[in-house]
């Protein structure tokens, strides 16, 4: 878990305007952030019911279809 101590910026009736973190805490969230939306796109995919194949036939096929001209 991250620890957040964040500063806060305010107007000057004490509205929250803005937030102020350590680079290393901001860039610890943008990580945890990343890893959670590639959690939610695999997910996602597994509840697709579409036919799928593997990444390297998927490959395989459109190099031999570009290098024939054929279209997907």
């Amino acid at each position: 878990m991250i620890r957040v101590n964040p500063q806060f910026i305010t107007d000057s009736f004490g509205k929250k305007l803005s937030v102020v973190l350590p680079m290393s805490v901001y860039e610890a969230i943008l990580e945890e952030l990343e890893e959670l939306e590639d959690v939610r796109l695999y997910d996602e995919g597994k509840k697709d019911q579409r036919p799928s194949m593997p990444i390297d036939d998927a490959f395989r096929l459109i190099e031999a279809n570009r290098k024939t001209g054929d279209g997907i």
